[in-house]
């Protein structure tokens, strides 16, 4: 019994004192799914009943199975897989509980997550509005921007996104058939679902912005979204947002909660500040850091 056997053939003449306490713990200490078949093999004219009830007082609830000496080889070969094909259903049965298990964990904690996501959007969209429809109309915008990419997150079945996907989500309803407002270019890489979440945030701020004050709020303005990956050593990922044909951009004299947000969230999750100009033909923002920041394959 030192190696935990997960089926147990053994002679009733075996059976001693010492035997039966042994077996007694070793059932004792097995996990609710676990059932371990135990094989006696009987002499003839050996008393089955006066030792099967001598056995389920030991081992209650115990499953016992009894072959009569001398057996044929083959029938306890069979009747050993037999068994062992039990066991393996109890196994299956203990990995879809445990994986259950696993998954009411993980839905738990992605529930708060995301009660913390909505909670904080609210409190910063709170603090930047200046009535009751604007805070509506902003954060109704935001909390659909995080939806957009928990969407494309659950449609690709994992912790992790094509960054092409996140963006087409994000900028599609201000793209009408025939009128591309924002245009954007770069490769498919996957993306962990995290930074999927923060970059899509961060983009519908600077649309939102860009519909407000900037090239947006033109009939003729339009947006390049441009992102590359250069490798110089190591991967590092380059994301570029243009404004073109807006009205004369001029410095604010300080900052909204837009601009501090994004700032904020590309430069963590970057890991390098993100360059903000003002510049009188367009707004544009530059951010570069290492793709394994980005990446679910950390």
């Amino acid at each position: 019994l030192a190696l935990s056997p997960g089926i147990i053939v053994i002679t009733h003449e075996a059976l001693n004192p010492q035997v039966i306490v042994r077996i007694t713990t070793h059932l004792a200490e097995q996990p609710d799914w676990s059932e371990v078949p135990i094989i006696v093999l009987l002499e003839r004219t050996a008393p089955i009943e006066r030792i099967r009830s001598q056995l389920l007082t030991s081992w209650p609830g115990s499953r016992l199975l009894f072959h009569t000496r001398p057996i044929a080889p083959l029938e306890l070969v069979n009747g050993i897989q037999s068994n062992l094909l039990v066991r393996l259903r109890q196994r299956q049965v203990r990995d879809s509980i445990e994986r259950e298990r696993e998954l009411r964990l993980e839905l738990n904690h992605r529930v708060k997550n995301i009660l913390a996501s909505v909670t904080s959007i609210f409190q910063m969209t709170r603090r930047g509005a200046t009535s009751v429809e604007g805070l509506a109309s902003d954060f109704a915008g935001r909390l659909q921007a995080l939806s957009n990419v928990h969407s494309a997150v659950f449609e690709a079945g994992g912790e992790e996104v094509s960054l092409s996907s996140v963006i087409d989500l994000t900028v599609s309803p201000y793209n009408s058939a025939g009128d591309s407002r924002i245009h954007i270019s770069g490769p498919d890489i996957v993306v962990s679902r995290d930074a999927g979440t923060t970059i899509a945030l961060c983009l519908h701020e600077l649309i939102t912005n860009a519909i407000k004050y900037g090239a947006l709020s033109r009939p003729d303005g339009h947006v390049g979204l441009l992102w590359s990956v250069a490798t110089n050593g190591s991967s590092e990922l380059s994301l570029d947002w243009t404004e073109v044909g807006g009205p004369v951009v001029r410095e604010p004299t300080r900052q909204g909660y837009g601009t501090r947000y994004v700032r904020s969230a590309l430069g963590s999750l970057f890991g390098a500040v993100p360059e903000i100009i003002f510049a009188p033909g367009g707004f544009r923002l530059s951010v570069s850091g290492p793709l394994s920041r980005i990446s679910a394959r950390k």
